[in-house]
């Protein structure tokens, strides 16, 4: 188990490493950062000193052996559009925002998807079995912000019901929740469906039907409750989805998090942020799967061996 969890720790540690160099690499693509960090009037001592003050008179690969060394002190660097703050204050106060946002989204797609997919499973080749087919479809081909653009015109402009932006309470999350969870309900609702099937006709769930027993205590104690292991492995993955696809929605819903503070430094050229983010979301999502595969390895010890 030991050597299991090592290796998976080095090809994390490796994964990282990798990307946080194509980020790196990505970010100095677009041009010269001090063109958009400093007005045109700035004199060519302006654009000097500010060149040595920010290590960029250094070659590229000295420049990416400093930013990672600062990195690892947890001195992401200090934003270019948001005076007197560093990326790590910015992260640190949006990342609540986006946290509190995909957990709804995710308490969203459990209570859609889950249900969904046990009737599905026992309604099967049925219209119910049908229609949570179609509800997939939709989840799966639909884009968030065109889902959030169609939610926002229908019960925010049309019927007024839920506010079209911004943060607030429980009825500012919840045209977004949907938007970004939509997708995840698909994903879920189809694994919930597949997984009952497969428990629903095994000889333990036969034996009890034989017996007697009531059909909502074989769905639901018997069925329900070995089918969950699947679902529930995947919920890992999909925390991570939920946090690093939230750009899209918060842009659309101008919700004050990670994703609309990425696309702000974006527009502005404020490169340290766009890389302190992205490796932020990076560092997340490897660190979720890591932590599922782990927890996987415990639950069956097939994979460790593998």
């Amino acid at each position: 188990m030991q050597r299991y969890i090592i290796r998976r720790l080095g090809q994390s540690v490796l994964a990282m490493l990798v990307i946080s160099i194509v980020i790196f690499s990505l970010v100095r693509v677009s041009g010269n950062v001090l063109d958009y960090m400093l007005p045109q009037e700035a004199t060519q001592e302006m654009y000097d000193l500010v060149e040595k003050a920010w290590g960029l008179d250094k070659p590229v690969h000295i420049q990416y052996l400093v930013y990672m060394g600062n990195l690892v002190q947890g001195d992401l660097g200090e934003s270019g559009s948001f005076r007197g703050k560093t990326v790590s204050e910015l992260i640190a106060s949006r990342f609540p925002s986006t946290l509190q946002l995909s957990g709804f989204a995710l308490l969203i797609s459990t209570l859609m998807a889950v249900p969904i997919g046990v009737i599905a499973a026992v309604k099967k080749d049925t219209p119910l079995d049908y229609l949570g087919k179609i509800v997939a479809l939709i989840g799966q081909s639909a884009p968030a912000f065109a889902i959030g653009l169609i939610l926002m015109w229908i019960f925010a402009v049309e019927l007024g019901w839920l506010p079209a932006s911004g943060k607030g309470g429980i009825k500012h999350m919840i045209l977004p929740g949907i938007a970004l969870g939509w997708f995840q309900v698909a994903a879920l609702m189809r694994l919930t469906r597949s997984s009952m099937l497969e428990v629903l006709d095994s000889e333990y769930v036969k034996l009890a039907r034989i017996k007697g027993v009531p059909e909502w205590k074989v769905i639901w104690k018997h069925c329900f409750r070995n089918a969950l292991i699947v679902p529930l492995t995947y919920m890992g993955l999909i925390g991570a989805v939920l946090i690093t696809g939230a750009v899209v929605t918060e842009t659309v819903f101008a919700w004050p998090g990670l994703g609309l503070l990425v696309i702000e430094a974006i527009i502005t050229r404020d490169y340290l942020l766009v890389q302190g983010v992205v490796l932020f979301f990076t560092a997340g999502f490897i660190l979720i799967n890591l932590l599922v595969d782990i927890v996987y390895a415990y639950v069956d010890p097939r994979i460790r061996y593998a």
